[in-house]
């Protein structure tokens, strides 16, 4: 690697890497937007492939990664009621946050009403898949084969499992959980390595994600959902950048500028690949080596927040839901939004790990209060692009919560928190690989 790039961090990397494929996209978008020799080669060809093989390797590390973390963790935990402990605390952090966004949601679309006046149309039709209930998810939460939920990223399987084993493997002590606790303790440096590996690929997985994106968005979609679009955006940066920075002030007494720019890294992943869990490696590096949190904590409460935790889909839940009331001049009553932030909140955790959950919670908030679930066919143009700014929120959101838990914990190296420098070091060496 040349002495120039050396100079420049990561951050400062994956972010010209993020701009240059917006601006080749948008480029390819104006310039060649027939061109079928360009689609085939550059957009369906080059670009597609380097960023599938790049959220690829992310998530092929996921699994192993998630496992291997949580067995470590449970295993440090000397005290196994704490396990209750932390699950209590994060899982109600992760509902208080997920109603606090919606909420603020609903609020911001009530006073704009971005769907007032507006007589939209639209061809695309949704198809509502129905959520399975509270009871079937608890009752899922325990794999009957734990290699079929390795095999299908059952990440609350895994995380059941991974809680199980750690525990088994605590409870045997003496020699036996000795060498049980020292194998996992050398995959996890080996992984931990292969994450930091990829970190350094980023720019160039990102570039490719942003071109390819970017060529293919109809940007007549935006204008004409502007204000709903607008909205969505500025309630996500305002939940991002004011409400979580006041929540882990007031709980843990942390910076939450310092907070902010350890989380750069992190939001731009998530931004990139628009997926909690294949961003979930980068998050937990961040979490654990440079914002201080402890292994113990750390690998149960990011893998958990990237499963329920749902701030960013609840923020463009509330807005959707009055920007499509608007649209078909349905009228909301107090009651009807009490309703929404209770339905999105609670099945920000029934619909934990179903794909496409964000559209189907949004159905069943519509369903809740009467709307029509044609609507979302609404919003769906533009919602890619929303969906990977939400990512970038929940991940924030993932940090705040492993922080403010550790930190109540005992668990939490303030030192490395406060230390900006903290973990760059290692990243050089990667560099030279």
């Amino acid at each position: 690697m040349s002495d120039k790039n050396k100079k420049l961090s990561l951050t400062t990397r994956i972010v010209i890497g993020m701009f240059a494929g917006i601006v080749v996209g948008a480029l390819l978008q104006i310039l060649f937007k027939d061109s079928t020799i360009v689609e085939n080669y550059l957009t369906n060809g080059l670009f597609f492939v380097i960023g599938q093989i790049f959220i690829a390797s992310l998530q092929m590390l996921v699994v192993p990664l998630v496992f291997v973390s949580l067995v470590l963790g449970t295993c440090a935990l000397s005290d196994p009621a704490k396990l209750g402990r932390l699950g209590g605390k994060a899982v109600g952090l992760y509902l208080v946050t997920t109603a606090i966004a919606i909420s603020l949601a609903i609020a911001a679309a009530v006073i704009v009403q971005p769907g007032s006046g507006l007589e939209l149309e639209t061809e695309a039709v949704f198809e509502a898949k129905e959520a399975p209930s509270l009871a079937q998810v608890i009752i899922d939460l325990f794999p009957t084969n734990p290699f079929d939920a390795f095999a299908n990223g059952n990440m609350l399987q895994i995380i059941v499992f991974a809680l199980l084993f750690g525990i088994a493997t605590a409870l045997v002590g003496g020699k036996p959980g000795e060498r049980v606790k020292a194998l996992f303790e050398d995959f996890n440096e080996v992984i931990m390595k292969l994450v930091i590996i990829l970190m350094n690929l980023a720019p160039y997985g990102v570039f490719a994600l942003m071109a390819k994106l970017f060529s293919e968005t109809e940007f007549s979609a935006i204008t004409s959902l502007g204000t709903y679009f607008v909205l969505v955006i500025a309630v996500l940066l305002t939940h991002a950048l004011i409400t979580y920075p006041i929540i882990l002030k007031a709980l843990s007494r942390m910076n939450p500028i310092m907070f902010l720019r350890k989380m750069r890294e992190v939001q731009i992943f998530g931004f990139s690949t628009a997926s909690s869990n294949a961003t979930m490696p980068v998050t937990l590096e961040t979490v654990t080596k440079r914002l201080g949190v402890h292994n113990s904590v750390g690998s149960f409460t990011v893998p958990l927040g990237a499963t329920i935790n749902m701030d960013g889909t609840a923020i463009m839940q509330g807005v959707a839901t009055v920007f499509i009331a608007q649209v078909y001049l349905v009228d909301l009553s107090i009651a009807d939004y009490l309703m929404v932030v209770l339905t999105a909140t609670l099945a920000s955790i029934g619909t934990a790990g179903v794909p496409g959950v964000g559209m189907i919670m949004l159905a069943m908030v519509l369903g809740q209060v009467g709307l029509p679930v044609e609507g979302i066919g609404l919003i769906i143009g533009v919602d890619r692009l929303l969906d990977m700014t939400r990512t970038a929120v929940n991940v924030t959101g993932d940090a705040m919560v492993s922080v403010i838990v550790a930190k109540s914990e005992g668990a939490l190296d303030e030192d490395v928190f406060n230390d900006a420098d903290a973990d760059v070091k290692e990243r050089d060496v990667a560099d030279q690989i």
